[in-house]
C-alpha cells in the first residue's frame, strides 16, 4: 500500500456507472418482480452499497477509508440496467475504487438475480464517472 499518512484530510468524491445487457423478456419479469429470487433491482442496490463498504477487504492494495455516504441507483433502459453509484468520504485517499466496486458488485448481483431465466446476460463496461477532492482535483468523463 502506498502511504497516504502525509495527505490532507479533505472530502473525497467519486461516481461509476455498469450497464447489464440483457432480453426485453428478462427487463419485463424485472419491471413486473416476477423473478423467483424476489426484487432484483432492490437486492442489487443493497448489494452494491455493502460491497462499497468492503472494498478494502476484495481489492488487495485499497486502504480502509471513512464513507460518509453510499449510494447506488438502478435504472431499467431499452437494453438492461444501468447502475450508477456515488461515494462520499472524509479521508486521506480517494473513493474511485469504492464507487467502482459498488457498480460492478449491483451489475454482478442482476446477473445472479436473472441467470434462471437468462444466461446469456452480461456487463457491458464499468467505469468511472468523476471524482473529486484530493491533491489531484476533479476529473469528469467526457
Amino acid at each position: 500500500m502506498v502511504d497516504v499518512g502525509d495527505k490532507a484530510v479533505t472530502r473525497r468524491e467519486a461516481s461509476a456507472e455498469s450497464l447489464v445487457l440483457m432480453a426485453a423478456a428478462t427487463i419485463e419479469l424485472i419491471r413486473q418482480d416476477r423473478l423467483a429470487k424476489g426484487d432484483a433491482l432492490s437486492v442489487a442496490r443493497l448489494a452494491g452499497i455493502m460491497a462499497c463498504k468492503r472494498t478494502s477487504e476484495l481489492i488487495p492494495l485499497c486502504h480502509p477509508i471513512r464513507i460518509t455516504k453510499a449510494e447506488v441507483a438502478l435504472t431499467i433502459v431499452a437494453e438492461g440496467v444501468h447502475v450508477e453509484s456515488r461515494v462520499v468520504a472524509v479521508d486521506q485517499t480517494g473513493v474511485e475504487m469504492e464507487a467502482l466496486t459498488a457498480a460492478a458488485v449491483a451489475a454482478l448481483t442482476l446477473i445472479d438475480m436473472v441467470k434462471g431465466v437468462e444466461r446469456g446476460v452480461q456487463i457491458e463496461y464499468v467505469r468511472l464517472l468523476t471524482k473529486s477532492g484530493g491533491r489531484s482535483g476533479e476529473w469528469r468523463r467526457e
